[in-house]
């Protein structure tokens, strides 16, 4: 889900990042609004800022436990926006703000993320090597409970872990229709 607001403007006259410093303007961004998006009750996941034409695009991922909905991204774009027109964050230069959801693509790195992600089929290499692909069953902050595609229950360490992913499934089986 992704939502996008009317380009903005910083009101103070300070000269814009320039491409060489997207990095740090995304450092900058991410401890400025954290707190901001932390008050609304969502995670900031990521930060990234763009060239786009004569203006920069400002994408923000938000995500919570509990998922994040069209009333959260408008909270968010709103909070955003005024913090970021009361500081000099982005410089003079007109900006387009996007709010976002983390994709069903995003790498599983955090506890936070496998958390979110149980009862979905997961697929992350072992850093012994291989890779375990079956249904999250539990998460907690130093481990996960995967139902292999064997059919055994396996208790892995995140630090055994690589980047997980969580597998699309078109219809889950044992699921029923949900029409």
């Amino acid at each position: 889900m992704s939502v996008e607001s009317q380009p903005g403007r910083a009101r103070r006259d300070r000269g814009a990042p320039g491409s060489s410093s997207r990095e740090e303007a995304g450092r900058r961004l991410t401890r400025l609004l954290t707190p901001v998006i932390a008050e609304i009750g969502l995670d900031l996941e990521e930060v990234r800022v763009e060239a786009a034409g004569r203006r920069r695009l400002v994408r923000l991922v938000v995500d919570s436990d509990g998922g994040v909905s069209l009333d959260d991204v408008a909270a968010v774009s709103r909070a955003v926006s005024s913090a970021l027109d009361d500081s000099d964050a982005m410089g003079s230069a007109p900006y387009v703000l996007e709010v976002t959801s983390p994709g069903v693509d995003r790498p599983l790195t955090e506890p936070r993320h496998w958390r979110r992600a149980v009862g979905r089929l997961v697929r992350a290499p072992l850093k012994t090597g291989g890779e375990i692909e079956g249904r999250l069953v539990d998460a907690d902050d130093e481990a996960v409970v995967i139902d292999d595609v064997a059919g055994a229950q396996r208790r892995l360490g995140l630090d055994e872990l690589g980047r997980g992913r969580v597998q699309v499934e078109f219809r889950r089986d044992g699921a029923g229709d949900e029409d």
